[in-house]
């Protein structure tokens, strides 16, 4: 909406429409008037005024304003407004009037009725036009009437009248000639009883629809008995029709032949112009017409050309002396034919071949050029082609050693080109003959050949096959010999056409790299070798086999884009081998699959023998499983060493305690003094906890194994919530959420609730401020899509258990650590380093794997989870399985920095038909959407993310498009502090790790809100 203008705009754009409201009255000698009933006010506009020669701002009585009229009208005048006022009827006629300057004019008087809101006429309105110059006007016309109806009889048209009956009341002298009759035979005679054959024809049809029209009909028929075509023109009059006709049969003869002329100009392939004769200097010629070709050939329309001069068409390399000599002959008013090179519109060049004449008139004067152009530009690009190619194949002969030859067996001859002579050192002074060609063949080949030859000579079979032979010199060369059969102009065989290669360099060349590259393929590293651009130009078996790629897929593709995970890594150890010629190390590939490698690589510039680069070969070996083994070995290795140690030093403590606590049960007895028996409790109490913390020391180190059964998790959780409230100080909350149905697993009750009290605990520790601890169970089934992010998973029913807190949460760094046994993070006394090892090890010896989540100052999340039995004993069932809801072919953006995320996400949503585009970051992700904004329906993006993480990522995605659909993913739960941060920008969140179904049926719900 516009904002409203001001009210000075508004009155001077309302001062101007009323004075263009009075030039237009002026111009049309129209003005306004009024009345009002109850006042009897009469009011005129200026225009009125000034028709009645009164000053502007006159105000006559409405009986002044009757007087004004001419005697003959005032009564009637007076009639009309009176039935107005009473009963509202309008009225509209033409009258004389008598102006205050004592002129006599014609004015047409309107009014109509002015009601109130009851609908009572109140007044009249209406509008007074001075039309006296329109009657003069109509006078003038009727004089010029009757002067013309006295013309009729002599007018070149043939003409007659019909009455209402259709009879012929007049004639003219033309028709009389036009129809070979006499004017007695027709006058008062019924049209179609002079005219056999017309009634209920064309020309009576066309009589008709004037009678019936009140307008003029025109017509053109053929009248067979007289073999004529007739153009008729019908008025209608008030008795009747009078119509003007012309034998027309001449002139639809000739436009017959001018239609057919000009549709051949207009379809003509060729293009045509039309000019004036004359200038032939300056500008030259105007164009007067062009055909269609003209548009197809140019580009030009004819608008745009009509009234230029041809030389629209010329350009920078439009010849000169072509055009002088174009010009030399319109001079002489002689034909013209020339190749020329002009433009097109859009600039393109185009070739045409002119033929220009002159027309002349009947006098002999020459007064247009006719110009019929033939576009050439194929023919001319073809000739050039042609040529081209013919010093391309002389050059092409003489640096890759071919020649052309020709054989006619018929007549024992044979054509050599030069490169043949070259070739086998064979005089130039002793042409050869077909036996002295076939002579050159070795002896094991020229069988061969002429069994060849003689085959395409004889059923036109051609040939490409490699020869040995000897030339006069003596040297042995193989050649490559390609050959077909030559006819003559009447279809028969002439001979035989071939070509002759000199390949001898070429088969030493391919055998030594045959064996060169067999050698290679026997190499367990990837050997490639690089073209200094960066693409590929070798690639052995080796290197297929470890990357995925054939050959034929690589080569001549670019390795920074195809083979790093980061190419500046690529632009680096180019770098460097560019400059020291070699460079060694470790680096990261990825195979065709997506799969990261490791391997030991060594680069080296290769160079010619002029010492220029030439290109660089690496060898890698692949290291990664290798790499892999290292690590696990060392990491088996220091458990198996700390279980070790842990397990001695538990015995021996074992051993010390013993003693002690079964001594201070004797000391009770003999020590009865309180003071004692207090530092008797103390002791034991110490013993106790010592004897604790090797129980758990031997769980880590010799295993978890106890008595399982099946286990109700619900019950479990009522027993830990009950010590939990014993035990967790006031200032910390504790939320528990239990679904209705969880299933039962196998299980010793007493170890889960050792891992359970082991998380409550460390939980309560990062809280010393208070804060809140959520525990949660539920039933999950664990599909493909979950299992492959999480490898320690199988596809099956599992008990998710969760424990999370919002406390201090874990440092990154140490995150990878947390589970090692004896690694805490508590002050020197506080804490044994045992708690989440024993935690891991309880729960792996169960079949389960636990999951962790934790951001500094927002909390930690672990996530136990049991291989369940859905079917169990006492197991409630579970709700019957809905179809997953599948996609339309949306556009989802997947950011996930995790590759294998990506990918597994990807393959999911395509099966339940989505389409996909991803992302491994959130600066990536906002530049995909920006380019992609019209088709994304929705964004799945994780929340911890390098380079740009999820809240920066929401608030630049909303920033792009208010309404994107945002979907959240983090291992911090919805209630956790990460979608917080992300303020209002999220829609909804998913927790990690989430199952295909989950995460579908989110997906669904929010495309469909």
């Amino acid at each position: 909406m516009q904002p409203a203008q001001p009210n000075g705009d508004a009155e001077e754009q309302l001062h101007k429409n009323q004075l263009l409201l009075k030039m237009a009255g002026r111009a049309a000698r129209l003005g306004g008037w009024s009345f009002d009933a109850g006042s009897e006010e009469l009011t005129w506009s200026d225009e009125t005024c000034e028709i009645h020669g009164r000053p502007p701002g006159y105000r006559p009585t409405l009986a002044e304003g009757i007087a004004c009229y001419a005697p003959e009208y005032r009564a009637a005048i007076a009639a009309l407004v009176s039935r107005c006022l009473v009963d509202g009827t309008p009225f509209d006629l033409e009258a004389e009037l008598d102006t205050a300057d004592r002129r006599r004019i014609w004015v047409r008087a309107i009014g109509e009725p002015v009601r109130d809101a009851g609908g009572s006429v109140t007044g009249l309105q209406g509008a007074l036009q001075d039309i006296t110059t329109l009657r003069s006007h109509e006078l003038e016309r009727h004089a010029l009437a009757t002067k013309l109806s006295a013309t009729l009889q002599n007018m070149s048209d043939a003409f007659f009248t019909l009455d209402r009956e259709w009879r012929i009341t007049f004639v003219n002298e033309e028709m009389t000639r036009a129809v070979n009759r006499k004017r007695e035979e027709m006058l008062h005679q019924r049209m179609w009883d002079v005219f056999p054959g017309t009634e209920n024809g064309l020309f009576h049809q066309s009589f008709q629809r004037a009678v019936d029209t009140g307008r003029v009909s025109n017509e053109v028929g053929f009248y067979k008995p007289l073999g004529k075509w007739f153009e008729l023109r019908t008025h209608p009059t008030d008795d009747g029709v009078a119509v003007y006709f012309q034998d027309v049969t001449q002139k639809r003869k000739d436009e017959e032949q001018l239609r057919l002329l000009q549709a051949c100009v207009e379809r003509m392939n060729d293009v045509i112009v039309v000019t004036d004769a004359e200038p032939i200097d300056g500008d030259g010629p105007r164009i007067l017409y062009v055909n269609e070709a003209f548009e197809r050939h140019t580009g030009y329309r004819p608008h745009e050309v009509i009234g230029k001069t041809p030389r629209i068409l010329q350009g920078p390399r439009t010849q000169r002396d072509v055009l002088d000599r174009i010009r030399a002959n319109l001079k002489r008013w002689e034909p013209v034919r020339e190749e020329i090179l002009n433009y097109k519109k859009n600039g393109e060049e185009i070739w045409l071949e002119l033929d220009i004449v002159p027309v002349a008139d009947a006098t002999g004067w020459y007064t247009h050029w006719i110009s019929i152009e033939r576009n050439i530009t194929e023919r001319k690009r073809a000739t050039e082609a042609l040529r081209q190619k013919d010093n391309l194949l002389k050059v092409g002969g003489r640096v890759g050693k071919i020649g052309g030859w020709t054989a006619m067996p018929s007549i024992n001859a044979v054509e050599w080109s030069d490169e043949i002579y070259a070739m086998l050192d064979w005089p130039r002074a002793s042409p050869p003959t077909l036996g002295e060609f076939l002579a050159v063949f070795s002896s094991g080949s020229r069988a061969a050949f002429k069994a060849a030859l003689n085959a395409c000579a004889a059923l036109g079979t051609s040939f490409d096959q490699e020869f040995q032979i000897t030339t006069c010199g003596g040297e042995l060369k193989w050649v490559r010999a390609v050959a077909e059969r030559a006819l003559s102009d009447a279809g028969q065989v002439s001979g035989v056409h071939g070509a002759l290669q000199d390949t001898t360099v070429m088969k030493q060349v391919e055998e030594r790299l045959r064996e060169q590259a067999a050698l290679l393929d026997k190499a367990q590293d990837a050997i490639w070798v690089l073209n200094l651009d960066g693409t590929i130009a070798f690639w052995n078996q080796s290197a297929e086999r470890i990357y995925g790629w054939a050959a034929d897929e690589v080569r001549n593709r670019g390795a920074r884009e195809l083979l790093f995970n980061n190419p500046n890594v690529f632009d680096r150890c180019r770098e460097t081998v560019t400059e020291l010629g070699e460079w060694v190390g470790e680096i990261e590939h990825k195979t065709k699959d997506g799969k990261h490698i490791l391997l030991v690589s060594r680069w080296t510039l290769v160079r010619d023998e002029a010492g220029q680069p030439r290109s660089i070969l690496a060898i890698n070996t692949d290291i990664t499983h290798q790499k892999l083994l290292e690590q696990q070995f060392l990491r088996a290795q220091r458990m198996e060493s700390i279980g070790t140690l842990a397990g001695g030093i538990a015995h021996d403590l074992n051993n010390v305690l013993a003693p002690i606590m079964m001594s201070i049960e004797l000391l009770k007895g003999s020590l009865p003094d309180p003071d004692d028996q207090a530092v008797l409790k103390t002791i034991a109490v110490s013993a106790r906890r010592g004897a604790d913390m090797i129980k758990q020391v031997l769980s880590f180190a010799r295993g978890v194994e106890g008595k399982r059964h099946e286990v109700r998790i619900a019950d479990v959780l009522r027993d830990l919530d009950q010590i939990l409230s014993e035990t967790i100080s006031k200032n910390i909350s504790i939320i528990s959420s239990v679904a209705p149905d969880l299933w039962q697993v196998q299980a010793d009750p007493t170890q889960l609730q050792q891992v359970l009290m082991n998380l409550c605990v460390n939980a309560r520790d990062a809280m010393p401020g208070g804060g809140r601890i959520a525990i949660s169970a539920e039933n999950m089934a664990v599909d493909a899509h979950y299992a492959a992010m999480n490898i320690e998973s199988r596809v099956g029913a599992y008990v998710k258990i969760e424990v999370e807190d919002n406390g201090s949460g874990i440092p990154p760094d140490i995150q990878e650590r947390v589970f090692d046994p004896f690694f805490t993070t508590k002050p020197v006394g506080e804490g044994t380093g045992l708690g989440l090892a024993t935690t891991l090890a309880i729960i792996k010896s169960h079949g389960g794997f636990v999951r962790m989540y934790s951001e500094v100052d927002k909390g930690t999340r672990f996530r136990i989870y049991l291989p369940a039995d859905p079917q169990a004993v006492g197991a409630q069932s579970s709700p019957p399985q809905t179809t997953v809801p599948r996609g339309n072919g949306q556009l989802i953006m997947v950011v996930d920095d995790e590759a294998a995320i990506r990918q597994v996400t990807r393959s999911t949503l395509e099966a339940y038909g989505y389409r996909v585009v991803l992302a491994s970051n959130g600066a990536e992700a906002v530049a995909l959407y920006a380019q992609n904004l019209q088709d994304i329906a929705l964004v799945l993006t994780d929340m911890m993310m390098p380079v740009m993480d999820g809240p920066a990522t929401v608030q630049a995605l909303r920033q792009i498009n208010p309404q994107v659909r945002l979907i959240g993913a983090s291992g911090i739960s919805q209630n956790g502090k990460v979608a917080k941060a992300a303020g209002s920008g999220l829609d909804h969140f998913l927790p990690k790790p989430y199952t295909a179904e989950v995460m579908l049926r989110l997906i669904d719900r929010v495309l469909k809100e």
